[in-house]
């Protein structure tokens, strides 16, 4: 078992060599999705790269304990401590129950990330599932004197924290700047300090999603959910970190402090942060009205796509830029990923069919050697990808017999690639083929749907429900929303 892995360290802001706190335990947590729509592409990035992670620890020998949550209350409208919780809008306006909501895009996403081949986390836990645990740790945040409590909702006092503590050291701000450049909201005066943010508040008589707290029927904090579940699964003290660049500030430095405020550790030894996608520059996501879901990238419906692309097409494009870096979106580069992907795979399905020679190649073992040298520097996958390539050239060439070699070389060829193509970059040969069976599919259920739609517009309602009991015998799920019908296959 190989037991050194270099990870970047954001405190520091230097490479350190990674030691997991209870050998060969690896403590992994990771910021999940919030379940009020579909999963987009920026989605997928920290779901493919630390499904990286997990992989390439268990594969060099380390037990990993992985949590993903699913965050599924307190996730505020302008992340603000104000507003309206997305979910609850969400169930709002479709009239439905808000576990209703979270139960149909968290199946949603499983099924999407199944269709990227990224493996279950060990352990999902929903923030819903999680409010005693909540509870108990803003009493005693509460109790070390670090948090207040204002008609009915409790608020962490960042000011105080920060006298005894630094506020601010994961993301290099300073809380002078933070207090000059924090702007009013509405309905804050009842914090002490602008940026003091919420642990529980109180819920308005309109708010659906409530619970009972020794301080108010309401709900916790988005903030709160993180500390009080990697806790929970993985103890006061545990090894990597990981989310999205976007969640550094405030979602994980309120996470650091919370956890000392409660337990005076520091939570995390490292911090991993994976980049953005962007498009044309600017950060893909829900707030800015300029993603693409992955089942539009799946399927191509959507005015930005040329073309579908395949699950594993988009896994490969994720991976062959470093997660610290920036990856922007473009027709031009999802074409490039998938020809280079299919080049791959073909050479990995040559290799069975490769003649052993007589002449030894050395640089056979170098590339298997520099795969793991790449991934034990940081998960640095585009390296690995390049070393793959250097394999894919040797490979044709052996194919094409131009080249020869021994069948030791060939046996350290396919060790090579079952590891690094299959179990550690998770690449596989997937629905390529298929995806524009899948895009006509997707046509003949909009001309289903739009039938329905104008029989049900001429109160022909028995032509409505036999398309519906039909498409349902099929295992075809209609569910209409004030947004239109969407369908699902029911597995």
């Amino acid at each position: 078992m190989k037991n050194v892995v270099s990870v970047y360290n954001t405190l520091s802001r230097t490479k350190e060599i990674f030691k997991p706190l209870n050998p060969p335990l690896v403590g992994l947590y990771v910021c999940g999705p919030t379940v009020y729509g579909d999963a987009h592409l920026g989605h997928a990035r920290p779901a493919v790269t630390f499904d990286l992670v997990f992989r390439h620890l268990q594969h060099i020998g380390y037990k990993v304990r992985y949590v993903r949550n699913i965050t599924d209350v307190g996730h505020l409208e302008n992340d603000a401590d104000e507003g309206e919780d997305k979910i609850a809008k969400k169930a709002k306006l479709d009239q439905l129950e808000p576990m209703e909501v979270v139960h149909y895009f968290t199946r949603r996403y499983h099924q999407d990330m199944d269709a990227l081949n990224v493996l279950s986390p060990s352990i999902e836990p929903h923030a819903s599932g999680h409010i005693i645990e909540q509870i108990q740790l803003i009493e005693q945040i509460i109790e070390n004197g670090f948090a207040y409590s204002v008609n009915g909702s409790v608020y962490f006092d960042v000011l105080k924290y920060n006298n005894e503590h630094h506020y601010g050291k994961l993301s290099g701000r300073v809380l002078e700047d933070l207090l000059n450049n924090t702007r009013s909201l509405d309905g804050q005066d009842e914090k002490r300090n602008p940026f003091d943010f919420a642990l529980w508040k109180k819920a308005q008589p309109e708010h659906i999603m409530r619970w009972p707290s020794p301080w108010s029927e309401g709900f916790p904090g988005w903030h709160l959910e993180c500390s009080a579940m990697s806790a929970r699964y993985l103890g006061n003290q545990f090894d990597i970190h990981g989310g999205g660049m976007d969640l550094m500030f405030p979602h994980h430095e309120s996470e650091i402090a919370q956890s000392v405020a409660a337990h005076n550790t520091e939570p995390v030894n490292y911090w991993m942060h994976n980049n953005m996608i962007t498009i044309n520059g600017q950060k893909m996501g829900k707030s800015l009205g300029n993603f693409i879901t992955l089942r539009q990238l799946f399927t191509g419906d959507h005015a930005a796509l040329e073309q579908a692309y395949s699950p594993m097409t988009i896994r490969f494009f994720i991976l062959q830029a470093h997660y610290r870096s920036t990856l922007d979106f473009s027709n031009e580069a999802l074409q490039a990923a998938e020809k280079g992907l299919d080049r791959l795979l073909k050479a990995y399905a040559l290799i069975p069919s490769l003649k052993a020679g007589e002449k030894s190649d050395s640089d056979v073992k170098r590339i298997l050697d520099s795969c793991y040298q790449a991934m034990n520097d940081d998960f640095n996958s585009p390296i690995v990808i390049a070393n793959l390539f250097e394999g894919v050239r040797i490979i044709n060439s052996v194919s094409n017999n131009l080249e020869s070699l021994t069948a030791s070389d060939i046996d350290v060829l396919k060790s090579t690639f079952d590891t690094f193509v299959h179990d550690v970059l998770g690449l596989k040969a997937d629905q390529a083929n298929n995806i524009n069976d899948d895009h006509k599919v997707g046509g003949l259920m909009e001309l289903i749907i739009e039938l329905r739609k104008n029989a049900r517009e001429k109160k022909d309602f028995a032509t409505s429900d036999k398309i519906r009991n039909m498409l349902s015998n099929l295992g075809i799920v209609l569910k209409d929303t004030r947004e239109g019908t969407n369908w699902e296959i029911d597995k």
